[in-house]
């Protein structure tokens, strides 16, 4: 796990690195890719950081061509964030081959090895879950939920 950890840091910092963005923009990106076009209040609570400091990244972000700021569709006194055409198809070019890739690896299981790691993954992303849930919970000063 802690190998596959760094690989997959390191992957990120290679995509950030041919992106041309830090890791807040890459956050961001990745988001808008992935989640689809958001307002900045969307993205800084999405992404647990201040309105400031989110406006600050979409700046940045615009300047560099990675995003287009217009208007919401419903509500012209919002504006929302899409990520540019030519920056998803940077960022799939990146991650294209690690999907297929990952992709092929599940493929050439049998269902059981399948049944097996997913029984695996699923268990150690609730304990990341349960870890993160008891970090946000220490920083806003609640209790951590107790287990029966």
């Amino acid at each position: 796990m802690r190998q596959l950890t760094l690989r997959q840091q390191e992957f990120e910092r290679q995509t950030a690195r041919q992106l041309q963005v830090d890791a807040a923009g890459l956050a961001v990106l990745n988001h808008l890719i992935t989640e689809g076009t958001a307002t900045p209040t969307e993205l800084a609570r999405r992404l647990e950081v201040s309105t400031a400091a989110m406006t600050l990244v979409i700046d940045r972000l615009e300047a560099a061509g990675h995003v287009n700021r217009s208007r919401h569709p419903s509500d012209r006194r919002k504006v929302v964030i899409t990520p540019a055409d030519h920056t998803v198809a940077m960022a799939y070019n990146q991650a294209g081959p690690l999907i297929r890739g990952v992709t092929d690896l599940a493929d050439a299981l049998t269902p059981e090895e399948q049944a097996a790691v997913t029984s695996f993954l699923e268990r150690v992303v609730a304990v990341y879950d349960r870890s993160t849930a008891q970090g946000r919970e220490q920083r806003s000063g609640a209790q951590p939920a107790r287990a029966i």
